[in-house]
């Protein structure tokens, strides 16, 4: 009997990762701007492909000009992975590019916002804005 209960805890447990690393993040900014940064939906003058792929993005660094609208594409190599820049209050779902313009200089840190493994917490890299 425990046997089985321990198996169904499992299940359930593995169930529950496996939905997360599937479930698909949502930006509550769209239009928006915090002072920082600016969704638009303009043309962009500059394009950046953010790749995920086994807890890592494909830079540690993406280099962005002050003030130039910037189309941003977030593309899942492996798994599900999502972006989140805490600090502009943003998200990039994979295969949704977004246009952003980062009206201040300085560097952005960002995170994968979707638990995708064990590596997870490793998936981290920055905007630098100059």
């Amino acid at each position: 009997m425990k046997k089985l209960l321990f198996m169904s805890m499992m299940l359930a447990a593995a169930i529950f990762v496996l939905a997360a690393c599937g479930s698909k993040s949502t930006s509550n900014t769209d239009g928006a701007s915090n002072g920082n940064v600016q969704e638009t939906g303009s043309a962009a003058s500059a394009k950046i492909t953010i790749k995920a792929k086994r807890f890592e993005f494909d830079e540690p660094v993406y280099k962005v000009k002050k003030g130039e609208p910037t189309e941003i594409t977030l593309v899942s190599e492996d798994g599900v992975h999502g972006v989140e820049i805490p600090d502009m209050d943003i998200k990039l779902d994979s295969g949704k590019p977004k246009v952003v313009t980062f009206n201040d200089a300085g560097t952005f840190e960002f995170h994968c916002d979707i638990m995708c493994g064990t590596g997870h917490s490793k998936m981290v890299a920055k905007f630098e804005v100059e």
